[in-house]
C-alpha cells in the first residue's frame, strides 16, 4: 500500500518535514517514490507548502495519508502558501539511498 507521510530532514532539534510519497513498509527516512512538499513547523507562523495536483493524483490511485498529513492538509485549507502551483514544489523525486 502506498501512503504519503512526513519524512524528517533538518539537524538536531531544528527539523524540517518533506512530505512524500512512500511504501507504507518502508523506514520513516527511506526511499520515497514522490516528493510532493514540505512542511516547516519552527517558522512563525508554520508553512505548509504542497503540490495539491500531485497529491490528488496519488490520493485517486488509492494512496492513503497518514493521520499527521490528514491533520496538518485541514489545518491548512485555506492558506495560500499551502496551495503551491505545480511549478513551485518539485514533482518528481529520486529515490533515497
Amino acid at each position: 500500500m502506498v501512503t504519503i507521510r512526513l519524512t524528517r530532514m533538518g539537524s538536531k532539534k531544528r527539523p524540517f518535514f518533506r512530505v512524500v510519497v512512500v511504501e507504507s513498509k518502508s523506514a520513516r527516512d527511506g526511499a520515497f517514490i514522490e516528493n510532493l512538499g514540505y512542511y516547516e513547523p519552527r517558522k512563525s507562523p508554520e508553512v505548509l507548502s504542497i503540490n495539491r495536483e500531485r497529491l490528488a493524483h496519488w490520493v485517486d490511485k488509492g494512496a492513503r495519508l497518514s493521520d499527521t498529513m490528514r491533520t496538518l492538509i485541514a489545518r491548512h485549507k485555506n492558506d495560500p502558501v499551502a496551495v503551491a502551483p505545480a511549478a513551485s514544489v518539485p514533482a518528481s523525486g529520486a529515490a533515497a539511498s
